[in-house]
């Protein structure tokens, strides 16, 4: 799930440096929404394996 964001970065910053506002704007737009997705299913995964030990 990383590789995507950083894929979808990648794309925004190539798409900013030759202008293509939009397109930029999307890509790092998605990058977000999967950051966000990412950082909710690690802390599900922590709660749950911590729970488990308990």
């Amino acid at each position: 799930m990383l590789r995507w964001i950083v894929i979808f970065l990648i794309v925004a910053l190539v798409a900013a440096v030759l202008g293509f506002g939009g397109i930029a704007a999307g890509a790092a737009a998605i990058a977000k929404i999967i950051f966000y997705i990412f950082l909710v299913l690690l802390v599900i995964s922590l709660i749950m394996h911590f729970a488990r030990k308990v």
